[in-house]
């Protein structure tokens, strides 16, 4: 599903306030109601709202990100655009990190073909996903699995990213603020974003729109930190200051939508 900007900022709203009512969001967006109610249905459809009496509320808990089931159903066009696009940057026999995320899982489905690689990662969709060409290394953590996102977000998992030295790190964001700060929904997302950044020769941030103004409370690094920032468009309005940025210019990479067509 690739929802639209109004149909993301509605998602905010709800993840903020939980419950909405339809003639609220028609006056917040200036639209009418039965325009608020095809989003909310599509959303619905999705399992990211759910639908009740007058109004709408969100899916997941407040403050929280979405499941992990409807994260791999959002903007998928743009992931696979994204995945294929940093698939492309990885030879054979590479070495790497990769963080947690529906679009890492996507990156992992399109290095099948690639050969000998080692792959450290806790992200266990990532993990089978690579398991399935046998030439193939993959380092897991231990640690309790959280699920349903089949991720290991524990001491045990930043400890292994700390033992290695590897030639790329791949990692998402939960969300970027407009001053270019990353921010993601869990401290310990933060931890091994960070140790994925500090232990590769060649660190690569993935990130759809959706990303861009996407609120999540915990914090740490900033849009300048990854050494590739690889993302399917720029986002304008508050974040024209950000991207007039040459130090965040000379980092960007747009993934075009051909690339997968």
């Amino acid at each position: 599903m690739n929802i639209s900007t109004r149909q993301r900022d509605i998602i905010d709203i709800l993840r903020r306030d939980s419950f909405v009512s339809i003639d609220k969001l028609a006056e917040h967006f200036d639209v009418t109601p039965q325009t608020v109610r095809r989003d909310v249905n599509m959303l619905s459809d999705a399992n990211l709202v759910r639908r009740r009496h007058g109004g709408v509320e969100y899916a997941g808990e407040p403050g929280m990100n979405l499941s992990y089931d409807s994260r791999q159903v959002t903007n998928i066009a743009a992931k696979h655009a994204i995945s294929l696009h940093v698939a492309s940057l990885i030879p054979d026999g590479a070495s790497i990190l990769i963080g947690i995320g529906s679009t890492l899982e996507l990156v992992a489905l399109n290095l099948v073909d690639h050969r000998h690689l080692t792959v450290i990662t806790n992200n266990m969709n990532a993990a089978m996903a690579l398991g399935n060409n046998t030439s193939n290394r993959i380092v897991i953590p231990g640690g309790t699995l959280r699920l349903p996102d089949r991720d290991v977000i524990s001491p045990e998992a930043e400890l292994m990213f700390n033992k290695y030295k590897v030639d790329y790190g791949l990692f998402g964001v939960g969300g970027i603020e407009p001053d270019g700060t990353l921010t993601d929904f869990d401290h310990r997302e933060v931890s091994l974003r960070q140790a994925i950044a500090a232990n590769c020769r060649r660190s690569i941030l993935v990130a759809d729109q959706s990303k861009f103004g996407r609120p999540a409370p915990a914090k740490g690094g900033h849009l300048t930190d990854p050494d590739l920032i690889v993302v399917d468009g720029v986002p304008g309005g508050v974040f024209d200051p950000l991207f007039d940025r040459q130090d965040v210019r000379a980092r960007l990479q747009i993934a075009k939508s051909e690339s997968y067509e």
